[in-house]
């Protein structure tokens, strides 16, 4: 019984139906004549069949049931209204406190949604030129990787390039031996090596001469020489500040003395082949004039084979060994003799 009080109190349908519970609080019962009249009746459909069924008592008691429950139902949306209404209030204040906490809205002012629209319109243009800038940026670290890449690879092909080139300056050691004993590869050596110790004694005597003048701060020469350690400083600092801005910087003037290395390797290598060229130049010349030399000689033996076979017929033929044989070997002296003087007549 309390509950259908509580029920009762907190209908919604009129007080038709109020006046209804009164009645039955009072012990009368309420007719179904009375619920003809109502404007909200959802069986107003059926009252044809409600005046048939007043008799029945079974049917008054479901119709009450399923009224209280169908009341139940609805305060129950309502409730579950009331919480999303709730929800979405709370979440609504959320919000204003957010945008009036932030900085785009003005003071004293409340947050209106044409300046949250603004304010997202402005932050999309801006995330678009940002992430148009980003864009940009990474083309040209794209470009810088490649073009760092490249130099990597000059870098690597001039290195090799170089222990080639050395590779070609340090012959081996049989070969060393080889043009060190040749006569012409001697003196040239032998006359660097003197070349090499007269300017390292000019270069001692520069030395002993420069420390010889000596001066000091208060003098004019050690003023000047003073500020020009100072100027000499200053450009040293500005140099090693602009070497510290960047690694390109640092790898452009690393290829440059790379690049100088080499022209100088190839000068030199271009100078030795030259010097390699002349040297080899006179040993041909040695060679050949060698060969002329054994061919004469050889044709000399066998002149002296001749003069001996003949000789020995002579001596046969006439005793007189002894006069012969001198007058053949003074004979192919001095033919020996005159041979070499006559080829270096004819170089």
């Amino acid at each position: 019984m309390a509950s259908r009080d509580h029920i009762d109190d907190e209908d919604d349908f009129g007080g038709d139906f109020a006046g209804g519970n009164a009645a039955r609080r009072s012990g009368v019962k309420r007719g179904f004549g009375d619920l003809d009249d109502d404007e909200d009746d959802i069986f107003g459909s059926k009252k044809g069949n409600l005046k048939v069924e007043e008799t029945a008592p079974g049917v008054a008691t479901g119709m009450i049931l399923s009224l209280r429950e169908s009341l139940k139902n609805c305060q129950d949306e309502l409730s579950r209204c009331q919480t999303k209404l709730e929800d979405a209030k709370s979440e609504i204040q959320q919000w204003r406190s957010s945008f009036q906490n932030d900085s785009f809205i003005p003071q004293g002012t409340t947050p209106e949604p044409r300046f949250v629209v603004n304010y997202l319109h402005t932050l999309r243009s801006s995330d678009e030129t940002l992430r148009e800038q980003l864009e940009r940026a990474k083309k040209k670290e794209a470009a810088f990787i490649v073009t760092f890449a490249k130099r990597e690879q000059e870098i690597a092909e001039l290195k090799s390039a170089v222990r080639d080139l050395r590779a070609q300056l340090k012959p081996p050691s049989m070969q060393v031996k080889r043009l060190l004993l040749d006569p012409a590869i001697h003196d040239e050596f032998t006359r660097l090596k003197n070349l090499v110790e007269e300017k390292d004694k000019k270069v001692k005597e520069l030395q002993d001469n420069i420390a010889a003048v000596s001066f000091t701060p208060q003098s004019k020469m050690g003023k000047m020489l003073m500020a020009k350690c100072r100027t000499l400083q200053e450009e040293n600092e500005e140099i090693g500040n602009q070497a510290n801005e960047g690694k390109i910087h640092e790898l452009g003037m690393k290829l440059a003395l790379q690049k100088s290395q080499n022209v100088e390797l190839r000068n030199q290598l271009e100078g030795l082949c030259k010097q390699m060229e002349k040297v080899t130049g006179d040993v041909e010349r040695s060679n050949e004039l060698v060969v002329i030399l054994q061919e004469k000689l050889e044709e000399k033996d066998d002149e002296i084979q001749r003069l001996k076979l003949q000789l020995q017929d002579d001596v046969k033929d006439n005793g007189n060994v002894e006069e012969q044989t001198g007058l053949a070997v003074d004979e192919i002296a001095n033919n020996e003799e005159a041979s070499p003087v006559e080829d270096q007549m004819e170089n």
